[in-house]
């Protein structure tokens, strides 16, 4: 057995459990036992999401542009939502990012990405 399930920390969790709802952008975001989530919640989300160094805005940015180079779009979606759900970032930005990163990413991806920005923003305006 792990470390982490003999030890887990109430507060890092709490703590880890509020920075994946700022982040996602939704109010139920889960709270399973074992290790899996409790790493993901009790260190990404609660030191790494949570350090004050640059904003969550920032840290959303670059994992667009992390995830857009690798083609990894089902998590792309999920941060293109939470990104517009949260105010993060605004329909002009993202579409700004698809042009961006179509230079640096290629095409294909870019038109993909496209594809997902539009997509995206009109699903949000029929609602």
């Amino acid at each position: 057995m792990s470390n982490h399930a003999n030890n887990p920390s109430p507060d890092r969790r709490a703590r880890g459990l509020e920075a994946m709802k700022r982040v996602n952008g939704r109010d139920h975001v889960g709270d399973d036992p074992g290790d899996f989530l409790g790493m993901t919640v009790e260190h990404l989300f609660a030191e790494v999401w949570s350090r004050d160094v640059i904003t969550i805005r920032d840290r959303r940015l670059l994992l667009l542009g992390l995830l857009v180079g690798q083609g990894l779009d089902d998590e792309i979606e999920l941060q293109l939502d939470a990104a517009l759900r949260t105010g993060d970032l605004t329909p002009a930005e993202l579409r700004e990012i698809v042009v961006f990163l179509t230079h640096y990413a290629g095409w294909p991806r870019g038109s993909r990405l496209n594809s997902q920005v539009e997509e995206l923003i009109a699903r949000v305006l029929r609602s």
